[in-house]
């Protein structure tokens, strides 16, 4: 897709190369943001990622958003960053949970550290939450209009690896509205209706509307 062929004035950029992302953000934004096109950055070239310097994931979201508005020149975007909490661990991996063991996207490496950190807690201290911030932006020549919206999933984080969908620490997190379940043995709409990034989008609908 070339970004010639798009309408600044009717097209929202969503700071990501995962089209799975984009399908969730226009289910729950196009019925307040009617007539808007929802196109992912990475469909209109291959930038480069911003340098996620923020402490939040709000402040996080906002680098992305900016980023993507920066490289096409478009007038609206909308990005995420979230992560997985976990009690007994301060809250980490925290805004680093893509890059906890050392190298970006290593879901496996990433899922071992978890394991070995959480190997000696007790079943009633593993209590974890992912979190989402959304963002929305609307840059134009007198600045930039920013909305943000948040959500949580609630869970626990399990002794072993179980499930095959999803990704990160899916297959280690039990959501506390799927007993039983790790987020990875769930489907992709079962996982939507619960999950972090879903209650965030709603939040931010809830502004948007």
């Amino acid at each position: 897709m070339e970004l010639s062929e798009l309408d600044p004035a009717t097209t929202i950029v969503v700071a990501t190369g995962n089209p799975h992302k984009v399908t969730e953000i226009e289910a729950i934004l196009a019925p307040v943001m009617k007539g808007m096109k929802f196109v992912a950055l990475g469909e209109l070239g291959d930038f480069p990622d911003p340098e996620e310097t923020g402490t939040t994931f709000a402040e996080n979201a906002l680098i992305k958003a900016q980023a993507a508005l920066d490289e096409t020149g478009f007038e609206m975007a909308v990005a995420d960053d979230s992560g997985l909490c976990v009690d007994a661990l301060d809250g980490a991996p925290g805004i680093y949970s893509a890059r906890w063991a050392g190298e970006h996207g290593n879901d496996d490496a990433n899922n071992t550290k978890l394991e070995q950190a959480m190997a000696e807690v007790p079943d009633a201290q593993r209590g974890a939450h992912f979190h989402s911030s959304v963002v929305f932006v609307e840059r134009d020549e007198d600045g930039e209009e920013v909305l943000y919206g948040d959500g949580d999933c609630p869970g626990k984080i399990g002794y072993e690896r179980r499930g095959d969908e999803g990704f990160g620490y899916d297959p280690l997190f039990l959501p506390d509205e799927t007993p039983g379940k790790t987020m990875a043995e769930l489907s992709l709409e079962e996982k939507n209706k619960i999950s972090h990034r879903f209650h965030a989008l709603a939040d931010l609908a809830r502004k948007l509307a």
